[in-house]
């Protein structure tokens, strides 16, 4: 089973593989939004990008990109992912509102 370290909260979680980031963040009380998406988030859908993630180690062990994180994400760095999108297959270390 998978480990994901959210490092700005010093908090690491055991995930099933295939588990989704945003769900596994907010099941465990990690707050992946700034003010704005706390206010505006699309529930998990991929549509607002305001679940935007940096991944530091492990970036192997999500699942791709989808087309939607290619379009929200273009103008950030190859390692920012969108958590709703993220499935987890491995450890991972994660920092919160990048």
């Amino acid at each position: 089973m998978p480990n994901i370290k959210f490092e700005k909260e010093n908090h690491e979680v055991v995930a099933a593989d295939g588990a989704n980031l945003r769900l596994k963040a907010m099941e465990n009380g990690i707050d992946i939004y700034k003010f704005y998406g706390k206010m505006m988030n699309c529930g998990g859908y991929g549509q607002c990008g305001t679940c935007i993630v940096e991944i530091t180690q492990g970036m192997e062990n999500l699942s791709p990109r989808t087309e939607v994180e290619d379009r929200k994400l273009k103008k950030k760095p190859k390692n920012y992912r969108l958590a709703c999108q993220a499935l987890v297959n491995g450890p991972v270390s994660v920092v919160t509102k990048p």
